[in-house]
């Protein structure tokens, strides 16, 4: 017990956390839970996670903004290999802080994970060469139920330019002349650059 601190409504965003666990190490490496149910209860987080996922992107790469809209999921993430920034869109319609978001840099180094509550808008940005990157679900995925939203849409403000994203805004989440700042040209699928802004998205 005791092997996580959870940082909680972060961001001011209710159900937002940050948890780090604790990290044993010597001259050998080291050794840590990523997941216990019992410290995570103790914190007050009652979750039945059901499905782990895992991928590998290259730098520049930016998966989402996604989630499931009939079937949310809520997602406990975290990088096990490399750098990427993680973000949540808050789209609970009956939420004070409907369209804020908040991001994390999540990495191999910092262990860091982040908990996103069934409501939000889900994606990262990778800035190392390589990421891996494994997240718990509480719901299973569902062929044919996923939403976007458009990640650079100018009335949620997420701050990419803070981690190196450089570009002019076309009014689409088109990622043509979108770079990182070593010029890494911004890789996103066909199907991310088609969502639409908070306005014309999915709320829940």
């Amino acid at each position: 017990m005791g092997q996580i601190a959870v940082e909680k409504n972060v961001g001011g965003i209710e159900g937002l956390c940050v948890i780090t666990p604790a990290v044993h190490g010597d001259s050998r490496g080291y050794f840590m839970e990523t997941y216990n149910e019992n410290d995570m209860k103790e914190a007050g987080i009652n979750i039945v996670f059901v499905q782990d996922n895992q991928s590998m992107s290259t730098k520049g790469v930016l998966r989402g903004l996604h989630f499931q809209k009939q079937f949310p999921q809520t997602k406990l993430v975290r990088a096990i290999k490399g750098s990427v920034f993680d973000v949540a869109v808050d789209l609970r319609s009956g939420s004070k802080t409907f369209g804020k978001w908040f991001g994390v840099e999540l990495s191999e180094e910092n262990k860091k994970q982040f908990l996103i509550p069934r409501g939000f808008a889900h994606g990262f940005l990778v800035l190392s060469d390589t990421a891996e990157f494994c997240y718990k679900c509480d719901d299973f995925y569902h062929a044919n139920d996923e939403g976007g939203l458009a990640w650079n849409d100018p009335e949620i403000g997420i701050d990419w330019a803070g981690f190196g994203v450089k570009g002019e805004y076309d009014g689409t989440a088109n990622a043509n002349g979108y770079t990182l700042a070593d010029g890494t040209p911004l890789n996103l699928s066909d199907k991310d650059q088609k969502w639409s802004g908070i306005k014309n998205t999915f709320k829940f």
